[in-house]
């Protein structure tokens, strides 16, 4: 096929396999500009520790290469990605809105439901985008003839957002996010490598940068982990301190936490290009009301079998059953009130680790502020 109709075959493709665009883009060649400006930006990233204990970026080939730091390291006989993008917005509302204030707040992707008979069970993302590119692969296959190639949904030795913009799916936001200007960035990114040759002349065109002077998300980030446009220092990321974190989150940051119990949408739910950005209409990734400004006294009841049973296949697993509950003691100490003083008293003497310290300081802020 030639460019413009492998282009437009895999867009109606990835239409019938339900994501919302699709593009495909050249691997760069070792040594071109993009390949060394890629490597350079990624190692320099990890040299100064924004990746904090996220030890799975940090991995390194038997030549000392960076392995995420291009495809070339880490997958040799790749030449293309198709990148598919699934939107994910609702029309729920966002965590900058009003809620009540003894609830918390979980990232809006995390909300994921799929229909059971008695209402939604929980969905993961992952899975299910997976299972789309792999039908997709098929299909590509039996049109295109045999090629080598692998699906990944957020667990490939790469950057898809990269690669989203190299298949002219969008620019790169100041919040680090993609960005399009119709879709906005509430997108999940899922990828197919392939050894697709891809003549570097006939690459999609790049979608202009929309960001302009606007800085609504740099100024949003309460914990300063945009520390300059497109650049994050991972290990002040709410979402990386109370989902890949592991321990005590540290104390200088804990207020700027705020509510949010699992991840965070505060740099997207502050992009103009989201005001109209169209609501999904997924049947695989509806959202769960329940988990929209959840309340804090209703999750921290929850022990660990029911934690289980009711996040079974949900995101919010990743986060696990002690990570939780120590962000959920966060929020309360944030939030001020002494209804939530009871609970965490009862953790400080019920556990003898993370939780414990973690309710002591809720409770010395909420003493603090109602003093």
């Amino acid at each position: 096929m030639q460019q413009a109709s492998l282009q437009s075959f895999i867009a109606q493709e990835a239409m019938a396999a339900g994501f919302s665009a699709a593009g495909i883009a050249a691997v760069p060649e070792p040594g071109s500009p993009e390949d060394l400006s890629d490597r350079e930006t990624f190692a320099e990233w990890i040299e100064q520790g924004n990746a904090g204990e996220m030890e799975y970026l940090k991995r390194r080939n038997d030549a000392g290469e960076l392995v995420r730091s291009s495809l070339r390291v880490a997958v040799p006989w790749v030449r293309s990605v198709i990148v598919c993008v699934t939107n994910y917005n609702t029309a729920q509302p966002r965590s900058i809105d009003s809620a009540p204030e003894a609830a918390g707040w979980i990232a809006r992707y995390a909300w994921t439901g799929q229909p059971n008979g008695d209402g939604l069970s929980p969905s993961d993302y992952h899975k299910v985008i997976l299972k789309r590119l792999e039908r997709m692969e098929a299909v590509l296959k039996n049109e295109l003839g045999p090629f080598e190639s692998k699906c990944y949904v957020d667990t490939g030795p790469l950057v898809e957002r990269i690669y989203a913009r190299y298949a002219g799916l969008g620019w790169t936001g100041k919040n680090t996010c993609i960005l399009d200007q119709k879709l906005g960035s509430w997108l999940f990114l899922g990828v197919i490598l392939t050894s697709i040759e891809l003549p570097s002349d006939q690459r999609a065109t790049l979608a202009a940068d929309r960001c302009g002077s606007c800085t609504r998300c740099i100024d949003a980030c309460p914990t300063g982990a945009l520390t300059a446009p497109r650049q994050m220092d991972a290990s002040l990321c709410i979402s990386y301190l109370t989902i890949e974190k592991r321990g005590l989150v540290p104390q200088e940051l804990r207020s700027a936490v705020g509510r949010q119990i699992f991840g965070c949408d505060i740099c997207q739910d502050v992009c103009p290009w989201n005001r109209k950005a169209p609501i999904a209409a997924d049947p695989e990734l509806q959202p769960r009301t329940e988990l929209v400004n959840p309340a804090l006294d209703w999750l921290a009841e929850l022990d660990q079998e029911e934690f289980g049973q009711r996040f079974f296949g949900s995101p919010i697993k990743r986060a696990k059953f002690e990570g939780l509950r120590r962000n959920i003691a966060i929020a309360m100490g944030n939030s001020g009130l002494r209804q939530f003083l009871p609970k965490l008293q009862e953790w400080t003497v019920s556990d003898e680790g993370i939780l414990a310290e973690t309710s002591a300081w809720a409770i010395q802020q909420i003493e603090n502020r109602t003093s």
